[in-house]
Order: C-alpha cells, then sequence, then structure tokens
C-alpha cells in the first residue's frame, strides 16, 4: 500500500506542509519517499516496498 497527497495554493512554506501530510500516511508507506514543490502545486508520496527494495526502484518523486 502507498500513498500520494497533494494542494494547491500560494502558500511560501509548501515544502513544510506537504512534508507534514506525507508524515501523516507513513504507516501507508515507510520504506520510501519524495516530494515536489514549484509556486503553486504541492505533491508527496510515500512507498512501500512489498516484494522488492532495491533503490532503483524507489520513487520517482524528487526532492527539491
Amino acid at each position: 500500500m502507498c500513498g500520494i497527497v497533494g494542494f494547491y495554493s500560494e502558500e511560501k512554506n509548501k515544502e513544510a506542509i506537504i512534508k507534514k501530510m506525507a508524515d501523516r500516511i507513513k504507516h501507508r508507506g515507510p520504506d520510501g519517499d519524495g516530494y515536489y514543490t514549484d509556486e503553486k502545486v504541492a505533491l508527496g508520496q510515500r512507498r512501500l516496498s512489498i516484494i522488492d527494495i532495491e533503490r532503483w526502484q524507489a520513487t520517482n518523486v524528487y526532492r527539491r
């Protein structure tokens, strides 16, 4: 089970907010996380490795 979070806003501290949101769903994916923010959008995701925990299969959302 994995999870995603996101929001649209012109808030200045989007990175802190999206990390806090992703931490709230850590139980859905404790094996990895990723974040993306720009001027108006913030996305975050949590990853659960069930079968293969190889690093190359890690999240495709990049930290900024």
